[in-house]
């Protein structure tokens, strides 16, 4: 197929959110597959050290520092994503937080900024990931959203269910182009992500925890197969087919009880 020619050539990815978890994962595993990178955060620090990590593994890295909830600077690495002089193949829309506000709070702020960051920033780069790539013939998008865009936990859930939708829409038009797009929707992963959300580890079973490099594999694996929707581990799969397939009234009784445990969980 021509996804797994593309996939087994090296090339230029991009990775937003690329000095921590998920997208820091990304960037090594694909480092370790012969690709060059491109490294999307806010931290210039942490850009450095990563790029000096992924350099003495014989890689070419470029930073670009980059608040995605500013518009200018979402246009900036839209700019880096369509220049024809330096094709990028592959792009991985990772950044992300988590978001804890009430949807009924007079400060907006905290959804403005998930809305801004998670949701308009991969629309913009998805779409010009996706006009460059078309003219190629060839490219993969990846658009990491999460199992908790199946259920009903706030405005997260409500930013990660558009960005599913969004990916499958995008998957659609550029069917047969030969560009690839994919939503990864992991459930807990251990990572910075939960600390700095402020949610107690001990809160989850450890069952359902899920390491960030085995998820990079399994992803990048339904990437090759030109997958729309990956949800890595059998467990998680099997837990979104039944929400899926629930009255939409037990939907919102298990993000209760969920959000729940969160909350408590935070008081602690």
């Amino acid at each position: 197929m021509a996804y797994e020619t593309m996939l087994s050539r090296t090339g230029v990815a991009l990775v937003t959110g690329a000095t921590s978890g998920i997208g820091a994962a990304f960037a090594r595993a694909l480092a370790d597959r012969g690709w060059d990178l491109v490294l999307v955060a806010r931290d210039r620090e942490r850009l450095g050290r990563m790029a000096v990590e992924l350099e003495a593994r014989g890689r070419a890295v470029e930073v670009l520092p980059a608040d995605l909830s500013d518009r200018a600077d979402v246009e900036r690495v839209a700019a880096r994503v369509e220049d024809p002089a330096r094709p990028v193949e592959m792009l991985v829309n990772n950044a992300g937080f988590g978001v804890h506000a009430s949807i009924t709070s007079a400060d907006t702020a905290p959804h403005d900024r998930a809305i801004e960051v998670m949701g308009r920033a991969v629309l913009v780069l998805a779409g010009a990931a996706g006009r460059a790539m078309r003219e190629r013939g060839h490219g993969a998008i990846v658009n990491v959203s999460s199992t908790a865009g199946f259920v009903t936990m706030g405005s997260y859930s409500a930013v990660k269910a558009f960005v599913i939708s969004l990916t499958e829409g995008l998957a659609n038009e550029l069917h047969g182009t030969g560009v690839t797009v994919t939503a990864l929707c992991p459930g807990w992963v251990r990572t910075e992500f939960h600390a700095r959300a402020g949610i107690r580890s001990s809160s989850v079973p450890d069952f359902l925890w899920l390491d960030a490099d085995r998820l990079v594999e399994s992803s990048l694996r339904d990437v090759r197969r030109g997958r729309v929707i990956s949800m890595p581990s059998f467990r998680y799969r099997l837990l979104i087919w039944f929400t899926r397939h629930l009255p939409r009234h037990t939907v919102r009784w298990i993000s209760r009880r969920i959000s729940s445990s969160r909350n408590d969980s935070r008081t602690h």
